[in-house]
């Protein structure tokens, strides 16, 4: 339904929620569609939002978006490569942030290619610091019919059995679906993070339509411990009536 979601709106509310949190963040990961067509303008949209937060932004492309565009748009950040895949890493002690690059331009689904791959097991071999990897389409079936004919549909088993021969990735984190999945992925877990604007319905049919829901936009919060690794929170974007003394 036209009109129904503001996405730029509902972005701006989940910078607000960001910079309510206490700690904040070191980080924040955007895990693709920053565009809605692709056009530079979306970008400048984005940036603009973005710059709100005090904290770097990461942002791996989603199958909205194109990946020129989005290099032209943030050259300044340095993080993205010059040219290729938009692949990258960001050393953030104790934490390695590894961002993949899944786009098939002017497609739904997405790939990891055979350079993108080569990247992931370069980059794990060079160190066994913890790691993180991003990337936006889930290389799993969720069971939301329209969702998952759309997913990581070519790389998938490459990276299950690169991260299989890779013990130090505490969890790959995807987007795509706009609603939460967990599932164990390659000998670690494989999370899709909720949307910050709409949630895709949950319908687990064969035959679902595409549908989406207005519900509770949320995030995905990621605390490191030293001694048991990553732990994460779903955090909701709009504050809830509370906190009350138990």
């Amino acid at each position: 339904m036209a009109g129904l979601v503001d996405t730029n709106a509902m972005t701006d509310r989940a910078v607000d929620a960001l910079l309510r949190l206490s700690p904040r963040p070191d980080a924040v990961i955007v895990s693709g569609d920053i565009a809605e067509h692709g056009q530079p303008g979306d970008y400048a949209v984005a940036r603009r939002l973005f710059e709100r937060l005090p904290m770097p932004v990461y942002a791996v492309p989603g199958n909205h978006d194109r990946r020129e565009a989005m290099r032209a748009a943030f050259s300044d950040r340095a993080y993205l490569p010059s040219s290729g895949p938009l692949n990258f890493v960001i050393d953030a002690p104790p934490l390695r942030l590894i961002g993949l690059d899944s786009l098939v331009e002017n497609q739904g689904h997405g790939v990891l290619s055979a350079e993108t791959l080569a990247f992931v097991e370069r980059t794990l071999t060079s160190s066994n610091r913890p790691a993180m990897i991003f990337v936006h389409h889930p290389p799993f079936d969720c069971g939301i019919a329209h969702m998952d004919r759309i997913r990581l549909i070519e790389g998938a088993s490459e990276l299950e059995q690169i991260l299989s021969r890779h013990n130090q990735v505490q969890r790959v984190v995807t987007g795509h679906v706009h609603r939460p999945a967990l599932v164990r992925f390659g000998g670690t877990l494989c999370q899709i993070a909720p949307s910050v604007a709409h949630q895709v319905a949950l319908d687990l049919n064969p035959n679902g339509p595409p549908c989406f829901n207005l519900e509770p936009p949320a995030f995905l919060l990621h605390r490191w411990d030293d001694d048991i690794g990553l732990v994460t929170h779903m955090a909701y974007v709009d504050q809830a009536t509370g906190p009350f003394d138990f």
